[in-house]
């Protein structure tokens, strides 16, 4: 991939408006400003800077997109904290709840070239340790057909691939029972009004939350990843 630009805001932001966009839908000012954690004036002002690299297509009332130089830039930053979260998890032992936090001060630290190594140690992973795809050296990244665990039919069958990291208390009652993705699982039943998802994983039962069912995401049983 290009090497992207030393400024760490530059990269937050260009990570940000991916994330935000899955790549492809305009973004508000708004919600990056709450995804950063800034002022909406500074979410402004770092757009115009972005708009005048060349790394962003601004326009009133729709929204910001990435152009493929911004792209370019925010896929080597995904790719270095991925690589890095799961190298944390397998090489060091870290727990999955964990790792997101210290691959986000980490990431800006890395060179491309330490960033490679690290892949080649790990096998040329496809994957980080919450399920999400980690984009390939040349800049390509497959997303992959996925939908939420809340969306799921009783009865359905299906197969856990990816989980938000925004949430660690999510993770560890996770990994507390042993559901990490992979793992194939049934819905047995949902109760309305905003009651739990009940799932079956490896013969056992488990309630879920609705926003845990929504922060989950799974993919049609018999899957195969690349």
């Amino acid at each position: 991939m290009a090497e992207a630009p030393t400024s760490h805001a530059v990269q937050d932001y260009a990570k940000a408006i991916y994330s935000l966009s899955r790549g492809a839908e305009a973004v508000s000012t708004s919600a990056l400003a709450e995804r950063l954690g800034v002022s909406a004036a500074s979410a402004s002002a770092m757009v115009k800077r972005l708009d005048a690299m060349g790394l962003v297509e601004h326009e009133r009332y729709r929204g910001v997109t990435l152009t493929p130089a911004g792209e370019r830039v925010a896929l080597e930053v995904i790719r270095h904290h991925r690589l890095l979260e799961l190298y944390l998890a397998e090489a060091l032992g870290m727990p999955w709840d964990r790792v997101h936090d210290e691959a986000e001060v980490l990431e800006h630290a890395i060179s491309p070239e330490l960033s490679e190594l690290i892949a080649a140690k790990l096998g040329d992973p496809t994957h980080d340790p919450h399920g999400d795809p980690i984009p390939t050296r040349d800049g390509e990244i497959d997303e992959g057909a996925t939908r939420q665990l809340a969306e799921l039919q009783p009865g359905d069958r299906a197969v856990f691939s990816r989980v938000s990291d925004s949430d660690p208390a999510m993770l560890r009652w996770l990994a507390e029972r042993g559901i990490a993705p992979g793992a194939e699982l049934e819905l047995r039943g949902t109760e309305p009004f905003g009651g739990p998802f009940t799932v079956a994983v490896d013969g056992r039962e488990h309630g879920l939350g609705r926003d845990l069912a929504r922060a989950m995401r799974v993919e049609p049983a018999g899957a195969v990843r690349g």
